[in-house]
């Protein structure tokens, strides 16, 4: 999984706003920053997400556009209008053409490199690489790079959470007889205990933006994504949870309902950010 928002685009123009050239910008995807959804492969929320593109945090959330320019460098472009992003997203999601154009007004930031792991490249201009510093532009900041995702760590733990969120039936067949039940009174693993203290601690102290996520599953469901330090956990509301760790490598500890985890899921779901309130 690449963390992307959003499948291949065809080829469109932008202006570069970069020193307001003339250059165009081909457009290669887009994704949202904002306290509901973003790449999580960039941070446990959004915050994190976004000092790792030295970006301020707003509430309003940022959009971002992934393209080449005419030499092959890769650019970021930032945009307030995180509307137009996301209606972009949709429509590709859908197999539609779109022409994400910001509008120069919008443009908060062009950044040198990409802070996400691409596999297309805009036909017709050199291969993707990361353009020459420029201190008066740049300000001396090093290219934008995708988080290292060779070894597990932070990032492969939070794509893995990622991945089970999409695939869960598939996750939830192969655990059905293999399920951690939480009771009251009883010591569940001493991993997954501590996991579940941690994050019903945010019901008492609520943590930073993003760090808990909510997402339609189905009519009466919610999927569920939290993370914290060293631990990401992915849930159905009506279903079991599972748990990832920074120390357990590529394991995945399934949790199942027992007489807690309802409780915890409901108050975790009540507040998490939703996508349909950020955008």
């Amino acid at each position: 999984m690449s963390g992307e928002s959003g499948e291949e685009a065809d080829v469109a123009e932008a202006q570069d706003a970069r020193g307001g050239s003339d250059d165009a910008l081909y457009v290669l995807t887009a994704a949202l920053l904002t306290p509901a959804q973003f790449p999580s492969v960039l941070g446990d929320d959004y915050p994190e997400a976004c000092a790792a593109l030295g970006l301020e945090p707003y509430a309003e959330g940022h959009g971002l556009v992934l393209g080449q320019d005419g030499q092959g460098a890769r650019w970021t472009v930032v945009t307030e209008d995180v509307s137009l992003v996301a209606c972009a997203i949709a429509a590709w999601d859908c197999g539609m053409e779109y022409d994400l154009s910001p509008d120069e007004r919008t443009i908060a930031a062009v950044l040198p490199g990409w802070p996400l792991a691409l596999a297309v490249a805009a036909p017709g201009v050199p291969a993707p690489h990361d353009p020459e510093p420029d201190p008066e532009l740049d300000g001396g900041r090093a290219p934008l790079s995708p988080p290292d995702t060779s070894r597990w760590g932070p990032a492969q733990r939070r794509l893995g959470a990622d991945e089970i969120a999409l695939q869960w039936t598939d996750w939830r067949a192969r655990v059905e007889a293999d399920v951690t039940f939480v009771e009251p009174g009883e010591n569940p693993d001493s991993r997954v205990r501590h996991v579940l203290e941690e994050a019903r601690g945010y019901v008492h102290s609520p943590p930073p933006p993003g760090r808990i996520r909510s997402a339609f599953a189905t009519e009466e469901a919610r999927t569920l994504r939290a993370d914290g330090p060293g631990w990401s956990l992915v849930a159905r509301t009506d279903d079991i949870a599972f748990v990832l760790l920074d120390d357990e490598p590529g394991e995945v500890l399934p949790v199942g309902r027992g007489s807690e985890l309802p409780g915890l899921l409901k108050a975790l779901d009540e507040l998490a950010v939703r996508p349909d309130a950020a955008v």
